[in-house]
């Protein structure tokens, strides 16, 4: 073996074709540029587009839920606060009524009930009362007159507590004035005064 042969360095180069080269150079390109993505065929699209339009469709079928229930709260919110002015309509109006009818049961009390000259005018005032009184329940608006009960604070207002023997704390022992309430709801207190423990 020659020395040449043994060493490459001295060998000399071979020579490659045009043709040769151009393979290589095409090879090298398309292992450096990523291969293009297939496009997609026609029963691939088909799927994705029916995906897409099952989203909006339930996208779609939510919203008009949302929308209904909507409008179902609108629709009872409307008619209960219809139903809430048909029903306390009258508050203000009746709550200036009950001075008159607190007057008249004054006036009936400072009234002596033995003075047979008087019995004609308490008459009158027992009558007139009596009268705004069933008008008052023809509207639905409620005495409270809590005398002997026990003392309830979202109905009675405390004006004084006095000590009494025999008788149970917090008990509504007077009534200065009487509540009123319309359709269940508080449009005045009743005064009372309460008993608290003897000392």
């Amino acid at each position: 073996m020659s020395d040449q042969e043994k060493d490459p360095k001295n060998a000399e180069p071979q020579v490659e074709t045009a043709e040769e080269q151009q393979a290589a150079k095409e090879a090298e390109a398309a292992q450096a540029e990523p291969s293009a993505p297939e496009e997609p065929s026609a029963e691939e699209k088909l799927a994705e587009a029916e995906v897409e339009l099952a989203k909006v469709k339930k996208a779609l079928s939510e919203a008009d839920i949302r929308a209904q229930a909507e409008i179902q709260n609108v629709r009872k919110r409307a008619e209960r606060d219809v139903q809430h002015a048909r029903k306390f309509a009258l508050e203000k109006f009746a709550g200036d009524l009950l001075s008159v009818a607190d007057n008249l049961e004054r006036g009936l009390a400072a009234l002596d009930a033995d003075d047979d000259a008087l019995q004609g005018a308490r008459e009158g005032i027992e009558l007139t009362l009596k009268s705004l009184l069933d008008a008052f329940a023809k509207y639905n608006l409620e005495q409270i007159s809590p005398s002997d009960e026990p003392f309830n604070p979202e109905l009675h207002e405390a004006m004084t507590m006095v000590p009494v023997p025999n008788v149970e704390p917090n008990t509504v022992i007077d009534v200065l004035e009487k509540g009123y309430q319309l359709n269940g709801r508080l449009i005045r207190p009743a005064r009372v005064i309460v008993s608290k423990a003897a000392e």
